[in-house]
């Protein structure tokens, strides 16, 4: 079945060109969240951080992440015609977000959990790189790209709503980082749809709903 797949030679640079522009994401991101955070300023109020207590969510964070995204790569390991479109939407939607971090340097939230650090972690979270949220956009993004799958929707948007409310609690995020981030994950999408319009004909054609 793999075999057939890879000898379109259409669909072969189109897997390809997703991989390569993940890893070009990453690769602005890593900078963009560097730049962010050596860069922050001062802190602000928040109409929830600053009347709650920081809760221990480092568990959630960290671990509730990597098993997120082990799921979602055997997800797209099991149906290649999957993994165009959501790679590069995934992409676009952190190269945007990486342009947002750069453009407002907001101080984190004094009062915060310590987060554990690891390697992995280092590269892709930085502290300074608030405004949006990504534990909560990321999610809501693949539950927009499976949407048809009932079971895969409630899986992803469950996700968005427990990341999001977990940074919030340990205040790793500001309450905007989080609320907004639905919104401009939906504007995301909706322009991953324009852009990469032939690869979401692909996904739509081989995805059988669970429903």
């Amino acid at each position: 079945m793999l075999d057939k797949i890879f000898q379109d030679k259409k669909f072969l640079s189109s897997y390809v060109l997703s991989i390569l522009f993940l890893i070009f994401s990453l690769f602005i991101n890593y900078y963009a969240g560097t730049y962010a955070t050596n860069r922050e300023s001062n802190p602000v109020t928040d109409i929830i951080l600053s009347n709650t207590r920081a809760y221990d969510v480092d568990g959630i964070f960290i671990y509730g992440t990597i098993i997120f995204w082990v799921v979602v790569a055997v997800l797209l390991f099991q149906n290649a015609r999957f993994v165009p479109f959501t790679l590069k939407s995934i992409s676009l939607f952190i190269l945007i977000r990486s342009a947002f971090i750069t453009m407002t340097h907001i101080g984190q939230f004094p009062e915060r959990t310590t987060i554990a650090s690891n390697f992995i972690l280092n590269k892709i979270s930085f502290g300074g790189d608030l405004f949006f949220s990504g534990h909560t956009g990321l999610p809501f993004l693949l539950a927009l790209i499976f949407w048809k799958s009932k079971f895969w929707r409630y899986i992803f948007l469950a996700s968005s709503i427990i990341f999001g409310t977990s940074v919030i609690l340990g205040h790793i995020h500001y309450t905007i980082d989080v609320t907004s981030a639905f919104f401009i994950t939906y504007g995301i999408y909706h322009l991953s749809q324009l852009l990469f319009s032939k690869d979401e004909t692909v996904f739509k054609s081989s995805f059988v709903p669970t429903s």
